[in-house]
């Protein structure tokens, strides 16, 4: 699931879809899988509040738009796009794999 916003590899758990808390995209998933009649799924999700990003004017595109002439969507009118850490998501990719390679060789 998200690993947007989130310093704590501790924090992530491996669970069903619909054993999921805290975790917006989870929110989503778990819609679209009831949606689409799905009964199980496993994920990655973290337990971590996600971290809000500093609102800071002087280095925020808001106040300094650099978007080229005629675009479409300026950058003032964007939801804000999560960041993460460099190690955060190869944590997850690391849980993730484990996992599956567990369920391989049972």
């Amino acid at each position: 699931m998200g690993a947007g916003n989130k310093v704590d590899p501790t924090a992530f758990k491996l669970a069903d879809i619909y054993e999921t808390s805290i975790c917006p995209l989870a929110k989503v998933m778990r819609k679209l899988c009831r949606q689409n009649d799905i009964k199980a799924l496993k994920v990655v999700y973290s337990q971590e509040t996600p971290l809000e990003p500093v609102r800071d004017m002087a280095i925020s595109c808001h106040a300094h738009c650099i978007c080229p002439p005629g675009t479409a969507r300026k950058c003032t009118q964007r939801r804000q796009v999560p960041g993460s850490n460099a190690f955060v998501p190869s944590v997850v990719g690391l849980i993730i794999a484990g996992k599956v390679i567990k369920d391989l060789i049972k």
